[in-house]
């Protein structure tokens, strides 16, 4: 372990011991340096590394704080992460969705209010209004998916979710599934997941929702292949 990891373990520490807080400002680098037992370099690396991972939040001319430590703050950077894997990696990351997706799809069902049902209507006869638009379906299908899980009322299943759910995947999907004349069925599908929770049903929520992943999961087997289209 290299000194600069054993300064963030030492940072890390006093964070979640609870003597830095949420939202507490840091000491000054000399006098936290000095607590610890660091050099200022070795303070300043450290500090560098938590504010990548929205850890830490340097606020010019005030200081250094503890983020909020909330799950979308520490877990924005995954959807960077997922946006470079390979693509041999991408049916794992389907595989994910399919053991996450179809389970919170299963608890919205039993939160989701009256104004997400709404939205989520949106969604779906955008989507149907687009169906030969690969950007707005893309844009649209997102969204959908966004605010059943955000339903769920879970901030970490939501932050989760939505950073596995890359955009340069389902906008390659969305393009291939136009191109084979699925988009009907696969908007369809949405549909379905709809009615599903409109009707409280949990289980046959989770069933559609199933249903959905699988058959994009079935699309990345038989086109990953494929050299991948930029957007």
């Amino acid at each position: 372990m290299s000194l600069t990891d054993k300064a963030i373990i030492r940072i890390r520490e006093l964070i979640q011991s609870g003597e830095l807080p949420p939202g507490s400002r840091l000491p000054p680098e000399q006098q936290l340096a000095a607590e610890l037992g660091l050099s200022r370099n070795l303070m300043r690396e450290a500090v560098k590394a938590l504010v990548v991972a929205r850890v830490l939040e340097i606020r010019r001319g005030d200081g250094t704080y503890v983020t909020s430590l909330e799950p979308a703050v520490l877990l924005e950077g995954l959807g960077s992460a997922v946006e470079l894997l390979r693509s041999d990696t991408q049916l794992e990351l389907s595989e994910v969705r399919r053991l996450f997706e179809p389970v919170a799809t299963a608890a919205a069902a039993e939160r989701i209010t009256a104004a997400d049902l709404s939205e989520l209507l949106g969604h779906l006869e955008a989507m149907r209004a687009a169906k030969d638009d690969v950007e707005l379906l893309n844009r649209h299908d997102a969204a959908f998916h966004r605010t059943v899980i955000a339903a769920t009322g879970n901030q970490t299943l939501t932050s989760l979710l939505e950073g596995i759910s890359s955009r340069t995947v389902r906008a390659r999907v969305w393009r291939g599934m136009v191109d084979d004349a699925v988009a009907e069925r696969t908007i369809a599908e949405h549909q379905a997941i709809y009615d599903a929770l409109a009707a409280g049903d949990a289980a046959l929520a989770q069933a559609t929702a199933l249903i959905h992943v699988s058959t994009t999961e079935k699309w990345l087997r038989d086109h990953l292949a494929e050299p991948v289209e930029e957007r």
